[in-house]
Formats: C-alpha cells, sequence, structure tokens
C-alpha cells in the first residue's frame, strides 16, 4: 500500500479562504506525510518562489514533488534543493513552439477584455490574465482560438474565478500542460498506478483532475458552482465514483486540510486504520 498524494495549494490545503479551519486538521495532515508510503506533491498555480513562502508561512510540509504554474513547471526535491525537470518542459513546450509566455502576449497585445496580470503570476510556459467584467468569454475565446491557430501554436486555455478578490482570471498554457496531464506524467514518472493516486483540489483550475479517472476530493469550501460542474463533468466522463465532495469527516469541516484527510480516509482508509492519529 503507497500513496501519491496531489494537492492544490491556495485554498486547498492552506487555510487562506473565509470558511474556517478544523482545529488540528493541518498537524493530522502533517503527520500523515510523515509515512514512508506517502510521496507528496503540490499542484498548484504558484510560482516555485510564492510556493515556498506558502510552506514557510503556513508551516506545511515540503513536498516530495512540486508541480507549479498550473501544471507547467515540475521540481523534484533532492537533498534539500529543487531539481527542474527539463523533460516535461521540452515536451509541452513543442505546442507553443518554443516560444515563451512573453512571446505570446506580444501577439494578444491591444485584445479588449484582457488585462495581464502582475509579472509574479507570469512563467515560462504560463501567460496569466484578468479578464475584465464585461468581457464575453465566447467571444474572447473565440479570438485568441483566430490568432493560435493561425501560427500554429496549440493552447488551454484555463478559466477560473478567484473568491478572495473577486476576479475571473485566465491561464493561458500549452494544450499538453495542465494540471490533470502534469499529475499524469508525475505518477508514470514515479511508478504509481491511477488508484494509488489520490489528488485534492478546489477551484476552475483543478477541474480536470477532480473529474478525471484519478481518484480525487473537492474541499468542502469550494464554490458551489465549482462543485456542480465538478460532478457533472465527472458524471459524464464516467467517474463519479472517483470524485467524493467532502462535507465532513471525524468532527471536522471538510473544509482546507480536513478535506484532503477525508478524501484519503474515502479512497485509502487503511491509513487511518494503521493508527495515524492527530
Amino acid at each position: 500500500m503507497r500513496l501519491l498524494l496531489c494537492t492544490d495549494m491556495d485554498r486547498t490545503l492552506l487555510p487562506n479562504g473565509p470558511q474556517p479551519e478544523s482545529p488540528g486538521a493541518r498537524r493530522l495532515f502533517s503527520v500523515l506525510t510523515t509515512d514512508s508510503r506517502v510521496q507528496l506533491a503540490y499542484v498548484t498555480g504558484r510560482s516555485l518562489p510564492l510556493a515556498e513562502e506558502a510552506i514557510a508561512e503556513y508551516e506545511v510540509p515540503v513536498p516530495d514533488m512540486l508541480v507549479a504554474d498550473i501544471g507547467t513547471a515540475i521540481f523534484a526535491r533532492e537533498q534539500g534543493a529543487w531539481r527542474r525537470d527539463t523533460a516535461w518542459e521540452e515536451l509541452i513546450g513543442q505546442d507553443w513552439r518554443q516560444l515563451d509566455s512573453a512571446a505570446l502576449a506580444r501577439l494578444l497585445t491591444g485584445l479588449p477584455g484582457l488585462r495581464l496580470q502582475e509579472e509574479d503570476r507570469q512563467a515560462r510556459f504560463k501567460l496569466s490574465y484578468y479578464v475584465e467584467p464585461t468581457a464575453c468569454r465566447e467571444q474572447l475565446a473565440a479570438a485568441l482560438a483566430a490568432i493560435f491557430q493561425q501560427r500554429a501554436i496549440r493552447v488551454s486555455l484555463i478559466w477560473s474565478h478567484d473568491e478572495i478578490t473577486g476576479a475571473d482570471l485566465l491561464d493561458i498554457l500549452p494544450a499538453s500542460a495542465d494540471k490533470y496531464l502534469a499529475v499524469q506524467f508525475l505518477r508514470r514518472r514515479m511508478g504509481f498506478s491511477v488508484d494509488e493516486v489520490l489528488f485534492a483540489g478546489d477551484s476552475g483550475n483543478d477541474l480536470a483532475v477532480l473529474a478525471s479517472e484519478i481518484p480525487a476530493v473537492l474541499v468542502a469550501n469550494a464554490r458551489q458552482d465549482v462543485a456542480e460542474k465538478a460532478a457533472a463533468m465527472a458524471m459524464a466522463a464516467g467517474n463519479a465514483d472517483k470524485l467524493h465532495l467532502a462535507g465532513g469527516w471525524l468532527g471536522m469541516n471538510g473544509c482546507y486540510s480536513a478535506g484532503i484527510l477525508e478524501g484519503v480516509a474515502r479512497y485509502q482508509p487503511a491509513f487511518f486504520q494503521d493508527g495515524i492519529s492527530a
């Protein structure tokens, strides 16, 4: 028995949303990750430096693997340092014809409805925008498709909403790079079967994994529209039994790390039957 535990950070593991955190949940999560049978991976929209900041601020475990920038960069922790997986970046770079996000941004200069996010939110293969409230998503998607198709650039458009700021967001990634594809690459590289993986998430950029064949849990603090869409997508894909909507376990509220623990209990209960406790 072993487990590749993959979790989003903000408002999934990190209690930085408006809902309260269950006392002791983060501590129990940390205890779980000390089990030698558990490999921990954070799968986040954060860059490596921002992920490190959060790890220190919230006192969560340093992971074995970090999937950063919404799946466009993968790092392994080796002897106290991070090693970048260049094979992954060479693979996904083919979709962008080896261009980077700055080059793509120049192609979109003047496109109405989009505003570039801050520099620390950009990465080599992640181009991030704020979407103006009055913008029509369908028209934007069509305009973007026309620009990229003309240049044979293959992209994935990830639409999401920041619950804290209220901003609508768009991340443009290589078509071969999102959280789902990165988790699949990671589990194959590490030799895990699909059923030896658990993914935890809360937002729109987690939907591809939440609705997939990978066992997954949506934490209870996720927005209702995300929960409804995740459930509908999982049902349509024939994966309804692979998605658990956290609602409360061991007297906890299912939010943040409590929801992750609930997912482990749902799909890998033996880890708790063996006596892990806070």
